[in-house]
């Protein structure tokens, strides 16, 4: 979709999504399906431990069963955490989204993604992603 798109002369895409789907993206799984490929828990997981999460909240929420129960446990230990995560992982889907149509449609396409909780709650906007809701 991301590819055909850039094809047909999309300059700008948002991406409207549950975190737990557009995380794989950041680990450059574009194709999403849980049959296919899953590291949703080790991309939340590596993203927490470059910002510096200490190591036995990484433990704990490697161990979750979802990235949903993950989310919480991480807005438990307070939102300056999601913050900083989940903006670092916002912007690498934008990145990993636009490299990946440079590559396959050899289009440049600006991408932005907003990712929103099971709840439905926006967890956040990336830069881009608020840049185009404000276009909106």
């Amino acid at each position: 979709m991301l590819v055909t798109a850039g094809l047909e002369g999309v300059r700008s895409i948002l991406l409207f999504g549950y975190h737990g789907k557009l995380i794989k993206l950041a680990g450059g799984i574009f194709h999403t399906h849980n049959h296919l490929a899953d590291a949703r828990l080790e991309i939340l997981t590596a993203h927490c431990a470059i910002a510096g999460l200490p190591t036995p909240s990484l433990k704990q929420l490697f161990a979750c069963d979802t990235t949903e129960a993950a989310y919480q446990k991480l807005r438990e230990l307070g939102k300056d955490w999601v913050t900083q995560v989940y903006g670092a992982i916002a912007a690498t889907i934008d990145r990993r989204c636009q490299e990946y149509i440079r590559k396959h449609g050899e289009k440049e396409v600006l991408v932005g993604s907003v990712l929103f909780s099971g709840e439905r709650e926006i967890i956040l906007a990336s830069d881009n992603g608020q840049g185009l809701l404000e276009l909106v």
